[in-house]
């Protein structure tokens, strides 16, 4: 059996009831924490928390030497854990489908998302939202200014009324997370008057939500990571509403419909 967990959002008590009963029981425990990280713990805490072991993977590990994982699926209870929802990236999904081939029994225990949590701590409706997009640093992506994919996004999901989760770059194994600030200010160079949502240190005690025009965004500090970027599209009174009370949004800035 291979039991995919979601961690949840940000320390070793994120994770679902569900989910820590079935990590209790499993006889081994493999993560990976280059998707997503949760940075109010660590492994070692992890482990003490839940009384296991757990095995790091690198990516490498993950998606292109997954055989000591499967194998011990073969034959063991192993369970494999991720920040947020453990099915959110698609390389889990293919390891799900290596499983499967082998003739491995799997099981999803979902966990809190980031995408969920920033429409809950804005007040943005969940069903409005389009496809989420990822701003890479500059040096990541090699090229000047925005990647096509991401003012592609932001512009059909406005186009079409609806709000667009802007992921910020992660580079775990640099130790770099981009914050709100440089991703605002990145995202000015195109979009300087368009009003951005920053969430930072979603699922932790103290999350913040913080909204304004991009290039004034770009001015502000937002402490510690993890931080991501909601554009809005055109917004539901209620919504507005949201901004305005839970972000501090200015109201003649926003689309309302």
């Amino acid at each position: 059996m291979l039991t995919f967990i979601g961690l949840g959002l940000y320390d070793e008590r994120s994770i679902t009831v569900e989910g820590r009963e079935a990590l209790r029981a499993a006889d081994r425990a493999y993560a990976e924490f280059y998707t997503s990280e949760l940075l109010g713990t660590t492994v070692a805490d992890l482990e003490s928390a839940h009384d296991v072991s757990i095995e790091v993977r690198d990516r490498a590990g993950v998606e292109r030497e997954p055989e000591e994982m499967l194998a011990a699926a073969e034959s063991e209870d192993v369970a494999f854990l991720t920040a947020g929802d453990t099915m959110i990236s698609t390389t889990h999904v293919d390891l799900r489908l290596r499983a499967h081939d082998r003739g491995i029994e799997t099981r999803v225990i979902h966990g809190v998302t980031a995408q969920t949590a920033a429409s809950s701590l804005t007040g943005l409706q969940n069903y409005r939202f389009g496809k989420a997009t990822t701003l890479p640093f500059p040096y990541a992506h090699g090229a000047d200014g925005l990647p096509a994919s991401v003012t592609e996004t932001i512009d059909a999901n406005r186009a079409d009324g609806l709000h667009t989760v802007v992921y910020l770059d992660i580079k775990a194994e640099r130790g770099e997370y981009m914050t709100a600030d440089t991703g605002a200010e990145l995202l000015a160079d195109v979009y300087p008057e368009l009003v951005g949502v920053v969430v930072a240190r979603a699922g932790s005690p103290a999350p913040l939500v913080a909204a304004g025009r991009m290039r004034e965004l770009a001015e502000r500090s937002f402490g510690d990571p993890l931080h991501l970027l909601v554009v809005p599209g055109e917004c539901h009174l209620l919504e507005a509403d949201a901004l305005v009370e839970l972000a501090g949004a200015e109201e003649d800035a926003l689309d309302v419909a």
